[in-house]
């Protein structure tokens, strides 16, 4: 082999490399994907011409092979286990018996201890890996095992694209971290394979430690780096361990806190059991340690934990219960879909005894039946989700049988996609309600006041069977009706009055197009001026908006088509609504285009409020920072978008900054 290949080879490998490190672990890629494309084929090619490969070249990370065995490997350093507290009394306890070792030491010896400082981080729900570099090269990856002895998982390890082979450090270091796998790949992954995955955090576990390394890769997992064992180099926090960490371009996750009081500690427990919601990783606790490394080394160790260290771990999230029965819902499509009914389960003080259920290929999937023992999981304090059965083969259940008529009106149900729907628009009682709900919403008509128990006594007691049937109520109808008095009356009829002048994009939004939210309403106003001249727009124009594409654009005019539809809005319109078209003749250009995320508490503002401002303005709110963000929003407590949106050099507002950038949007 021409040693100027070698050379070659081993240029591309680093190149690639720092590349995947900004593609992967900064989330910033820094050449487009033909120029990658270009420069991974090149080593592909020049690999197989000279049939040199580097063991850390990344043509070797595909995943593919499959191993008969995994072989035991030894750790250089002991890996501890983590020590627990499930509550504040505990959690105190700790930092009482740490403060205590603290200061016996400094009573016996000249160079004392410094304050107790702690550091904080997320306790990730996934598989303990350990890494071991030598010379800058990845040598092993293994588990943690029993502390001593791992198994040797290099080759499945190999496959996490955001892990270096290659780091910059020579010395011999061994790196722990966790492998998981995002929540968004579970979902992802359930949603294009046969047999579903119950967790993250098994699913996790179970592709690290599966021997086809091709089924590793599928499950698209990412590690986070936090420790390292090493004794060639000196470190004086654990801080500095993980800005070190970051140097070598191992992943690190976009959080940490410095604290020194301990109600501090208790604040950012609470703060991260809230904000561990909207993050795409399973975490189920917060790790305590103590900052200082010589303080650390004077604590020590018990039999089986760190002094200096404790984890807080929250209530569990996932639970097992009984499938009960399964409902069936209608939405203000007609889309008609399943509801478990589960055996009340107690989540964090919170009895749950429901859990969506996307249609009835989930049902079937999953293999649910009723009388199952499931797992199911709550998160973001949303309705909880079923995971999956327990016990595929538990006897004594019964199957879910797939409704053929609408659990209402009884009407034939259509297949769609993968859903099921009821075509009866006119006379279905929830798809009336659900319509009128939205139609009233601040975000539509504003009707403040017309609430969903309101609308449900409205069709109950006043035989109202179309939205246009809000505008002929009277005074003599409502003062008649249970827990209506005058002023209620008059309040709610002045509200229904006022609504009849309304802006374009909010009665585009109000009417409930097919896949239109308040943003597209609003760049549907924009461009047509008035809901005539959108009545008659083509699917041809439409896709020319930008964000709006053919599917969108097709669910427009079939809207506008239908007859049914159409003879409805000519009603609603002959009630007196005088449609008004945006005014964009001062609108300031300072937000076009740009994607602004909003993150923390902001003081006087609802977060609503915010995205609304943002839209007005033309802007577009997203809900994760990324390369492509332009904007972050910063209130208290901003958690984890704050410290990405550094790494990622994307512009921050906060404090003064903010609200003058907010005091202008409203003056706009």
């Amino acid at each position: 082999m021409d040693n100027i290949d070698k050379i070659k080879i081993d240029e591309l490998i680093d190149k690639i490399n720092e590349l995947n490190y900004h593609y992967y672990t900064l989330d910033n890629p820094i050449v487009s994907d033909g120029e990658y494309d270009k420069l991974y084929d090149e080593l592909l090619n020049l690999e197989k011409k000279t049939g040199y490969v580097n063991e850390f070249s990344p043509t070797q990370r595909v995943g593919g092979a499959i191993l008969d065995k995994f072989e035991k490997h030894f750790h250089i350093t002991r890996l501890y286990s983590q020590d627990k507290s499930q509550n504040i009394t505990q959690l105190k306890d700790w930092l009482i018996r740490t403060k205590k070792l603290r200061d016996q030491y400094n009573k016996t010896h000249e160079d004392k201890l410094e304050e107790l400082e702690f550091i904080t981080e997320y306790k990730f729900d996934g598989l303990t890996i350990n890494l071991t570099y030598e010379n800058g090269l990845l040598k092993t990856a293994a588990t943690r095992g029993n502390g001593i002895e791992g198994e040797d998982v290099t080759k499945q390890v190999l496959t996490i694209p955001t892990i270096p082979t290659k780091i910059k450090e020579k010395s011999l270091l061994e790196i722990q971290g966790e492998a998981v796998m995002p929540l968004s790949s579970l979902k992802k992954y359930n949603e294009e394979n046969e047999i579903p995955l119950k967790n993250a955090r098994n699913a996790a576990a179970g592709a690290i430690r599966n021997l086809d390394t091709s089924q590793t890769k599928k499950r698209n997992l990412k590690a986070y780096f936090y420790q390292i064992s090493t004794n060639s180099l000196d470190f004086n926090t654990e801080e500095e361990k993980l800005n070190f960490l970051k140097e070598q371009k191992l992943p690190v996750y976009p959080y940490k806190k410095v604290i020194n009081k301990f109600d501090d500690i208790v604040k950012e427990i609470d703060f991260i059991k809230e904000e561990r919601h909207h993050i795409d990783v399973l975490t189920d606790g917060v790790v305590i340690k103590v900052n200082d490394v010589k303080t650390q080394e004077v604590l020590g160790y018990t039999n089986k934990f760190p002094r200096w260290s404790i984890a807080y771990k929250y209530d569990p999230e996932e639970y097992t219960t009984t499938l009960l029965d399964v409902v069936w819902n209608v939405g203000r499509s007609g889309k008609v879909t399943p509801s478990a009914i589960l055996e009340p389960v107690d989540f964090s003080g919170v009895t749950v005894q429901r859990a969506t259920l996307n249609n009835y290929d989930d049902i079937l999937r999953k293999k649910l039946k009723i009388g199952s023992k499931v797992f199911i999981r709550r998160s973001n304090d949303v309705i909880p989700e079923i995971l999956g059965v327990v016990d595929e083969n538990q006897e004594n259940t019964k199957e879910i049988e797939k409704p053929d008529k609408c659990p209402y009106c009884h009407s034939e149900l259509i297949e769609g996609n993968v859903h099921i729907y009821c075509p009866n628009s006119i006379s279905c009682t929830p798809q009336l309600k659900a319509r009128m709900v939205h139609f009233a919403s601040r975000d539509a008509m504003d009707i403040e006041g017309l609430s969903e128990k309101t609308i449900e006594l409205f069709i109950n007691k006043l035989g109202i069977k179309e939205i246009y049937d809000l505008y002929d109520i009277t005074y003599e109808d409502l003062i008649n009706l249970e827990s209506f008095k005058e002023k209620k009356t008059n309040n709610l009829l002045n509200a229904i009055e006022n609504s009849k002048s309304c802006e374009l994009n909010h009665f585009i939004h109000a009417i409930g197009i097919p896949n239109v939210g308040i943003k597209t309403a609003r760049d549907l106003a924009e461009k047509y001026k008035s809901f005539d001249k959108l009545r008659e727009s083509k699917q041809e124009d439409l896709i020319e908006i930008e964000d709006i594409g053919e599917k969108t654009a097709e669910d427009i005019v079939d809207f506008f088509n239908d007859p049914n539809i159409k003879k409805s809005l000519d009603i609603l319109l002959s009630k007196g609504i005088k449609i008004k078209a945006i005014d964009t003749s001062e609108k300031s250009n300072s937000l076009d285009g740009m994607k602004i995320v909003i993150t923390g508490t902001i003081e006087n503002y609802k977060r609503n409020d915010i995205k609304n401002l943002i839209i007005k303005n033309n802007g577009d709110v997203t809900s994760s920072v990324s390369k492509n963000t332009d904007l972050v929003l910063c209130g208290e407590k901003p958690g984890s978008k704050k410290e990405k949106a550094e790494n990622l050099g994307v512009k921050i507002l906060e404090n003064q900054e903010l609200f003058e950038f907010l005091k202008k949007l409203e003056e706009e």
